[in-house]
Parts: C-alpha cells; structure tokens; sequence
C-alpha cells in the first residue's frame, strides 16, 4: 500500500483525531468534530464517511469491521499515518486566516438591499455570534483545569476573541442602521 496518497486539510483532520481519540468509527469523528474543530473549521460531514476508507486503502488508517450487528467500520491510525501527521503538523503555515462569512458577504452589497433587511441581518448575525461566543466559552469552561487538554483550549480562545469581536462589530452594524433609519423617519 502507497502512503503517497495526496492528503488535504479532512485528511489531516481525521488522522489527527484517531491518533488523539484512539480507534474511531465514522460516526465518532462526525460527532468529534461537531463538539471541537467544526466550531473554527466548517466542511461537508459527509467526508468523514468517505476519507477513512480512503486512508485505510493508502495504508494510513487500518479498518476493523464489527462480526455482528450493525457492522460498523473501525479505524485506526498505523505508523504510517502516524508519520504523515507527524509530517504535517511539522509544517510551517504561512496562509492568512480565511473569514468566510456570508452575512458579511451580503453587508458588502447592503447598498442593494432594503434598510429593514440590513437591520435584520445585523441583528440576527450579532445573535448568532453571540451563541458562537458561549459555546467558546463553554468548551473552555468544560477543558479547564485539564492541562493534557491545553491545545483544544488555546484554539477555543481565539474563537472567543474573533466570535466576541464579530458580535460587537454586528451589534454596532444595528446601532447605525438604527440611527440611519430614525434620521431617514
């Protein structure tokens, strides 16, 4: 089996949580990723379900399936995975953050759009990232204390720090939109 493979940024993902978690079904890595990564690093879960199958035929991931029952597959990092991960997170990472944001998208082209309807998106965005916010928060709430845990916790910081800004940034989007809206009255 060829370890040569081409890896992109799901791969990566699903070598980094079985070497984290242990053996995992394609399950488990939906279910880990919505309560960590998928909070700063969205994607169609439907790659979890295709890319451990494609690991395991590169040699990176070994697959288990269960004798009875609902026959689930298992996998599990082999050396060579472990090596690729190794590999990767070795690398140095010079790319700037991406914010891709389709409530900022259509704040750039506001000036087409109704008033009532840029008032609405606003609120509804400095809603959203509030809740983003506490999740943040929550999960740092839920890893403090736990040193082994400090990576995950470090990563959930910066969501705290960019889902506090954009809701500030949204809640002041409110405030002149309401002003613009009275002075227009």
């Amino acid at each position: 089996m060829s370890t040569e493979v081409r890896l992109g940024p799901v791969s990566y993902l699903v070598l980094g949580i079985i070497a984290m978690d242990g053996p995992s079904t394609p399950y488990d890595l939906k279910r880990f990723v919505q309560l960590s990564v998928g909070n700063f690093w969205p994607f169609p879960h439907t790659q979890l379900y295709e890319e451990p199958k494609r690991l395991a035929e590169a040699g990176l991931l070994e697959e288990t399936r269960e004798e009875s029952g609902r026959r689930r597959r298992h996998y599990a990092i082999t050396e060579a995975g472990r090596r690729r991960l190794a590999e990767w997170l070795s690398e140095t990472v010079t790319s700037p953050t991406e914010y891709r944001d389709l409530g900022l998208l259509k704040l750039f082209f506001a000036e087409l759009a109704e008033p009532e309807d840029v008032l609405a998106l606003a609120g509804e965005q400095a809603a959203a990232q509030r809740a983003q916010l506490a999740g943040y928060e929550a999960a740092m709430e839920r890893f403090a204390g736990r040193p082994e845990l400090a990576s995950r916790v470090r990563s959930a910081e910066l969501g705290v720090r960019l889902a506090r800004a954009a809701a500030e940034f949204w809640e002041e989007v409110v405030e002149r939109e309401s002003r613009a809206d009275a002075d227009a009255a």
